[in-house]
């Protein structure tokens, strides 16, 4: 049974950098960008909605990939919601109040003591992982990633990195995937942006291989 103690790596408390735009050409190496789309978002307004700005990485990845699904089965949220968005278009919030729910629940409070709310969830596993950014930090390039694991061991991990580092990481580490998400990730890596995973949808194709459905 994974232990619900939470894995503080050093330094994350305080944070580290990890914002640096250049992470999403590393990333892009190892996930093609073949079908990504710029989501143009409105960051002033985004920023006025959550009273913060957001780490540039994921400024980054929203004009690269956007939000949508990462090798099948992680998916990449929207900062606010979107109706006409494929799948789950609440945008951060709803994955957000999971989170802080899960964290209070599960006794993360005990291990690192933390208000709930600076935690805010920026992807979702179809395993039921969680995966967020502790904001303790004034400056959002240095927010580390707080994984709430639904079957990892520990349930509760920081890691002082940023998203896109972390997807890098959860794509070429077999070891690190291992200790960060809950379900087996396909060899071959891909990125559907929400839009294709629509029209694949109306197709009549598998959104997420853009196959016909067996």
């Amino acid at each position: 049974m994974p232990s619900h103690k939470l894995w503080l790596l050093e330094d994350a408390r305080e944070g580290v950098t990890v914002g640096e735009t250049s992470q999403v050409a590393a990333l892009a190496k190892v996930l093609p960008t073949t079908h990504g789309v710029d989501e143009r978002i409105d960051w002033s307004a985004v920023e006025e909605i959550w009273g913060t700005r957001f780490p540039a990485d994921y400024v980054a990845f929203m004009e690269a990939y956007g939000a949508g699904s990462v090798s099948r089965e992680v998916g990449i949220l929207l900062p606010v919601p979107r109706s006409d968005a494929y799948s789950d278009g609440s945008g951060l919030r709803q994955e957000t109040a999971n989170a802080r729910g899960t964290w209070e629940m599960l006794g993360g409070r005990a291990a690192l003591d933390v208000d709930p709310d600076s935690i805010v969830a920026w992807g979702v596993t179809s395993g039921a992982d969680i995966y967020c950014w502790l904001t303790t930090a004034d400056d959002p390039d240095r927010w580390p990633v707080l994984v709430h694991g639904r079957h990892t061991n520990p349930t509760f991990q920081v890691h002082p990195f940023g998203m896109v580092e972390f997807l890098r990481r959860l794509l070429t580490d077999d070891e690190f995937q291992e200790e960060t998400i809950s379900v087996v990730l396909p060899k071959e890596h891909s990125f559907v942006n929400w839009r294709e995973q629509k029209r694949r949808l109306e197709a009549g194709l598998d959104p997420t291989t853009g196959e016909p459905w067996d």
